[in-house]
């Protein structure tokens, strides 16, 4: 243990940490106007071979004055998403002791450059907003040095401090802590091992360029995914409180329904909205044939938990429909009554017009 913690505090290893911000800016944003405004520059885009071509981000400049900022991209759904590099050359242990302090401050500064990004393009965005809610995703990669230690030597001595770092915490953690942090390492070429936690993530490879929109992208299906379902707990709060508007009389009417919105139809137009981007999200890649990203992959879901907030957007999803039937029901039984009242109407009138032409 302490020729562990002596390694660790004394060898210098170098490197970088990448910092995954997304924000939630809107519910839609025109990427073709923003493409024609011509008020920002837009920045070639190269995506993996395993990125589907059509629903592709739009990349755009970085803010002036943010050195770190290398790579900026809007999404049509609403997704704003920015990447930030820092080298470093230190020992693991000094990281650890300043890995909060540097992600945070990324954090603050990423909310100047979104903002500054977010006042150039409002204008070409549904329901703009400032931001609904935020999602970040860390990188530690470190440059193999197999000349001086190899992948073994490295796991056993350093282990300890990358699960603790991953974890943001200053102090090894607990043995069965460690060990299921570490269970979700995984390596393509000998010498190298990426290991997936919930925030962050940690790469002992230098080819590791391929993996960095995969983890964006997991970030990015991560905030959606919270976004939606704090938007289907926001409505459905909103029918527990009762606060939802009665349906109007014109709902009842025939014809006459279709030229206003009702809850039913706010109700529909919510749930086609995040089934239709929940849908793009998980088919924007492709990962058949590509075995090493689809295991990364599978444990990005795991890890940011995408399955569970898939799971609770689903069943309240279902609430929502089991709603929209009761107004619909209700609505449908509405028109039957009325129906029924016009048709007793009109026989009664028919009944009385017959008695006045018999009493002349």
């Amino acid at each position: 243990m302490n020729t562990q913690q002596n390694r660790s505090e004394t060898e210098v290893l170098s490197g970088n940490i990448y910092i995954f911000q997304a924000f939630d800016i809107g519910d839609d944003i025109n990427l073709e106007g923003i493409r024609h405004a011509g008020n920002i520059a837009i920045m070639p885009l190269s995506l993996p071979k395993y990125f589907k071509k059509y629903h592709m981000p739009l990349a755009i400049e970085p803010p002036p004055f943010s050195a770190h900022c290398i790579s900026v991209k809007l999404h049509s759904f609403g997704a704003l998403s920015l990447t930030y590099k820092t080298p470093f050359v230190d020992t693991l242990h000094n990281l650890r002791k300043n890995f909060n302090d540097i992600v945070y401050s990324f954090k603050d500064q990423s909310l100047t450059d979104a903002k500054t990004i977010f006042k150039k393009v409002e204008h070409q965005v549904v329901k703009a907003n400032f931001f609904d809610i935020r999602s970040t995703y860390v990188l530690i990669q470190v440059n193999p040095q197999p000349d001086r230690l190899d992948l073994k030597q490295f796991q056993s001595e350093y282990n300890n401090i990358i699960a603790s770092t991953l974890r943001f915490e200053t102090e090894i953690l607990s043995e069965e802590q460690t060990k299921e942090i570490l269970a979700s390492a995984v390596g393509y070429f000998r010498g190298e091992r990426v290991i997936i936690d919930t925030d962050a993530a940690f790469a002992y490879d230098e080819t590791y360029e391929e993996i960095l929109d995969l983890l964006e992208f997991a970030n990015i299906q991560r905030l959606e995914l919270q976004y939606f379902d704090r938007v289907l707990d926001q409505q459905l709060n909103r029918i527990y409180a009762r606060e939802v508007k009665k349906l109007p009389i014109s709902s009842y009417i025939p014809l006459i329904s279709l030229l206003s919105k009702s809850p039913t139809d706010m109700l529909s137009q919510l749930k086609v909205d995040i089934s239709v981007i929940i849908e793009r999200l998980e088919n924007s890649i492709k990962l058949s044939g590509e075995p090493y990203f689809t295991e990364l992959y599978n444990l990005l879901v795991d890890k940011l938990d995408l399955i569970s907030w898939r799971t609770s957007i689903e069943r309240k999803l279902s609430i929502v429909q089991d709603i929209q039937n009761i107004y619909q029901h209700k609505i449908d039984a509405t028109r039957e009554d009325t129906l029924s009242v016009l048709i007793v109407i009109l026989i009664l009138i028919e009944v009385v017009v017959a008695t006045l032409d018999y009493l002349k």
